[in-house]
Parts: structure tokens; sequence; C-alpha cells
């Protein structure tokens, strides 16, 4: 669903998604390997099941990438920003995961999934017009990007603008042409982007400038952006990150509401971690579980990020708990 880095430390190694684990161990060449540090006790078996539940992330492990509007510093007026901050204010994670589920399971396009998500929570109410003029809407290769800029053009439209939405490629692609105007306006994830910035400003090697607290990602985002003539609205409640999900009858079994919870009540040989196969050696996925929660798998299974196989692994019961994303689509409860 989406090509972003998000197991990297940061954005760039960060939900990228263009937003993880060091000192874990490798996975053995059947991916079922135990962690270096073992894992003493019994643990939890998987447990089948159709719905996938998140885990609460109870001690901050990932950063904050919520979704904000980066705008092409030359063309950001109140109104044009003003409008954009309709769609944050209109959003919650929830809501984001009901938009994915409209277009990657129930296969409506961004357009009509945006159209309707406008109608029925009032977008256009009370924006302003602007100076109008044609502006141009980048989207990421994968469907949430496009499906927000499907309401970035509502928004902005109804501020007066003659809108076209763009899909580009990858963070890689389209940031280059937002700071150069070629366009002007791109949905983005804060954690994500606030390390792209920074990483492309001052080294791979740079000092993280994220954070678990949505304040300082953005303040630290809003820093970098200046340098590059980008600005940005208001963040939406709306998160989309790296989270780890079981099967609702795993989580009842287990009574696991948190991180917390699993690693209290289910370190242990039986318990089978799936994600990408990078993450054990990344921070944000088996290697952050174990340093922030002390969490231990008896083995790891290499699947792959936030995908079909890690959630088919999870529903087969195969799995008991995986790397996805927090907006994913296959999270809605109806």
């Amino acid at each position: 669903m989406r090509v972003r880095t998000r197991l990297a430390v940061g954005a760039v190694g960060a939900l990228t998604m263009a937003g993880l684990l060091t000192g874990c161990g490798d996975a053995g060449s059947s991916g079922t390997d135990a962690p270096e540090q073992g894992a003493s006790g019994a643990g939890c078996a998987p447990v089948a099941g159709d719905q996938l539940v998140v885990l609460d992330d109870d001690k901050l492990l990932q950063n904050t990438d919520n979704i904000i509007p980066a705008v092409n510093a030359k063309v950001a007026n109140p109104q044009l920003l003003a409008a954009l901050d309709k769609v944050s204010a209109a959003l919650d994670t929830p809501k984001l995961i009901a938009l994915n589920k409209a277009v990657d399971v129930d296969r409506k396009t961004p357009k009509a999934a945006a159209e309707e998500f406008a109608s029925a929570n009032g977008l256009t109410t009370g924006i302003a017009k602007g100076p109008g003029g044609q502006i141009v809407v980048g989207a990421g290769n994968f469907s949430e990007s496009q499906t927000l800029a499907e309401l970035y053009n509502i928004a902005l439209t109804a501020a007066g603008y003659q809108v076209k939405v763009q899909q580009i490629g990858n963070r890689e692609l389209y940031e280059p042409s937002l700071e150069k105007g070629e366009i002007q306006v791109v949905p983005e994830y804060a954690a994500t982007m606030a390390e792209f910035l920074n990483t492309k400003a001052n080294g791979k090697d740079a000092t993280p400038v994220s954070s678990p607290e949505l304040d300082k990602t953005v303040s630290a985002l809003k820093s970098e952006g200046d340098k590059a003539g980008i600005t940005f609205g208001t963040p939406s409640s709306a998160q989309d990150q790296n989270a780890f999900a079981v099967t609702k009858a795993f989580a009842d079994k287990y009574a696991l509401k948190t991180l917390s919870d699993l690693a209290a009540k289910c370190s242990g040989k039986d318990t089978v971690l799936a994600g990408p196969p990078e993450c054990p050696q990344r921070p944000k996925c088996q290697a952050g579980l174990v340093e922030v929660y002390d969490f231990k798998a008896g083995s790891f299974s290499s699947l792959d990020a936030g995908g079909p196989q890690t959630k088919n692994a999870l529903k087969t019961g195969t799995a008991s708990v995986g790397l996805v994303f927090s907006s994913d689509g296959a999270l809605a409860t109806s």
C-alpha cells in the first residue's frame, strides 16, 4: 500500500513508509530463528482470527507521524493554508483507516472516497476564498497519499483555486519538485518528513530531530522546512506509523491492550513476531521492542512490512504479533 521507510531511524529511516532496529541479531535463512537475546517463559502461541487490533504503544516507541500539509513557501498564503488545515481538522486515525478501507478493500477510487468523506464531514463548509490561481497537488505512489491529495483538491477548489492532482512517486522525487515550486502542495508525515529534510541537509548520520511528542516533531519539521522553502500547515490527529497488531482473538485470550501487556505476558518461546527482513535490526521494530519494552519473542518470521504476508500470518495463526501500519484499512472494525 505504501512505500515509505518507516523501519529506519527517524523517518527517512522512520511509519518511512519514505518512517528500525539495531542489535537484535539477524533472522536465519528460514526467517524463524530466535533473536540472540533469547526468550524465557512459555510465551503466547498465535491465535487465528479475522479481525486485527493494534496494541497501544504506551511507552512511545514510535515517533509522531501525523499527516500534515506541506506547501511551497511562495504560495503559502493564509487562505490556502486555512483550506488545507480544514482537512487536518476533519481527520483522525479511525477516519483515515476508513478512507483506506474504502480504497484498498472496497476498491473505490481515491477521488470517490475523498468526495464521500468531504460530503459526510462538511469539509468545504466555511472555507474562505483565496487569491486563486493554479495549484498542483502532488501525491506519493501509494493509495493513502492519493486519497489525501484528493481531499486537498476538494478543499483548495472550494477556496477558489484551479487544482490538478499529480501522482509523482516517492519522496526522493516529489520533495525537490515541491522545493522548486513545480508542485505546490503535498500531503506529508511529520516525523518522516522531518528526518528526510534533516538527513538531506545534514547527512545520513545526522542526529534525529523527530520525537514521540508531536509538538517537538512539528517544531523541528518547520525549522527544517524553513531552510528548504517549505511551509507546513497544522498537523491532523491522524497518524500512519509503525504499529504492532494481533488478532482480536489473541488479544482477548491473553488479555492484552498495550505493548507493555505483550511484553509482560507473552515474552517466551511460543511467541512469533512477524515483520520485514530488516525488523530485527531496526530501532522502531524488534530491537525497539526489546530496548523499550523488554519484549523477547521466541522466534521471528521474516515476511513483509505491514503487507499481506504479515497480516495473513496473523489471521491464519502462524504469527502472534506483526508489524503493520496504524492506518491500514485492514484494521477497520466494520
